[in-house]
């Protein structure tokens, strides 16, 4: 892709990521009110306790669920993420992620010792 088209895209995504930028932060702070409700709510020991952070969990949850603009904005945020990349020529690709996987690399040596 020439990098008109990407600064196309780029300008696109940044004025999509700015333009959410609010709803982002409001994002935020609805995960923490829902951290702080569950932290609580799994060391507390009464009932009435229990109930309390229960229901702040569930409005920071009813909070975040009113934010789906925010998602947009995440989008944006890591379209502009790629398109930086694709703009300095690294690869854009999640095979990194893939290769440090515990999991993946037991598998690996499994089958290396079986053999």
């Amino acid at each position: 892709m020439n990098k008109f088209w990407l600064l196309t895209l780029g300008i696109i995504a940044g004025i999509v990521a700015l333009s959410n930028i609010g709803a982002l932060f409001a994002l935020g702070i609805s995960a923490v009110i829902i951290y702080v409700g569950v932290h609580y709510y799994l060391r507390s020991l009464s009932t009435w306790a229990k109930v309390f952070w229960a229901a702040v969990a569930i409005i920071g949850a009813l909070s975040a669920i009113s934010n789906v603009p925010a998602l947009i904005g995440l989008a944006a945020f890591a379209g502009l993420w790629m398109i930086y990349r694709k703009w300095n020529g690294q690869n854009v690709s999640f095979d990194a992620i893939k290769e440090s996987d515990p999991f993946t690399n037991f598998e690996y040596q499994w089958n290396k010792l079986t053999k």
